[in-house]
């Protein structure tokens, strides 16, 4: 067989693996964007709100980070009518300092409670609705607790809890 030949048969294939992969795309849209238009003609329309984040850490790990109210469940999107909100925490000193972007809520319909290390955020406003509970990275005084709510940013501030030297241990002298 000559190389002409053999090169023609080699862009044939080729040709023809890229048209099966452009096939199964067109297929998994299709399937897709039907569930989409499912979705938004049933009678209580939900916005369809996803986003994402990705983060270096100090530490040189990444961290993904997504938010919104489509979570990944397994192969199919699952849709609640609470959204997540994009969270940032920041320590400075003594103070741990949480941020989260709540925009169209009322300052009186926004609930923050504090249980076992989290910092658990509800709020409701018609159909804006919130939650999400976030693993604070250190032990917090609970009633140090200080939050604002201005232009659609709640910012809840906590004194950092100092560990006692009981658990921190006694130190131990080597004879």
């Amino acid at each position: 067989m000559s190389s002409k030949r053999r090169t023609r048969r080699f862009f044939d294939e080729f040709d023809e693996f890229f048209r099966e992969i452009e096939e199964e795309f067109e297929e998994l849209f299709k399937e897709n964007f039907e569930k989409i238009e499912a979705l938004s003609s049933s009678e209580k329309k939900t916005p369809l709100v996803y986003g994402f984040r990705l983060t270096i850490g100090p530490d040189g790990v990444p961290h993904f980070e997504e938010f919104g109210n489509v979570k990944r469940s397994g192969f199919r999107p699952k849709i609640s009518e609470e959204r997540e909100p994009l969270v940032d925490i920041f320590e400075s000193g003594n103070t741990l300092t949480v941020v989260a972007e709540l925009p169209g809520v009322e300052k009186d319909k926004i609930e923050l409670k504090v249980k076992d290390n989290k910092l658990i955020i509800k709020a409701s406003n018609g159909e804006r609705k919130y939650y999400k509970e976030i693993e604070l990275p250190k032990p917090v005084k609970k009633d140090s607790a200080k939050a604002q709510y201005k232009n659609g940013v709640l910012e809840v501030k906590f004194e950092v809890e100092q560990p006692s030297k009981s658990e921190e241990g006694e130190k131990i002298k080597v004879e």
